[in-house]
């Protein structure tokens, strides 16, 4: 079996949507699981934009 045969990257979308779903029910279920409140979600989004923007400047930096 080829490395790039295994592993979750290589399954179809489809079943990692299904994968991916059956751990978040079960987080949920345990009450492990995370739900942002909308204060987190703004300052994650900042915090992203920041990061983002910085990338661009020293890409245009080198350029």
């Amino acid at each position: 079996m080829a490395k790039e045969d295994r592993g979750f990257a290589s399954m179809p979308p489809a079943k990692q949507r299904e994968i991916a779903s059956k751990g978040g029910k079960a987080a949920h279920q345990k009450g492990t699981a995370h739900e942002w409140t909308s204060e987190e979600a703004r300052e994650a989004g900042r915090k992203g934009g920041i990061a983002s923007h910085q990338r661009q400047r020293a890409v245009a930096e080198d350029a």
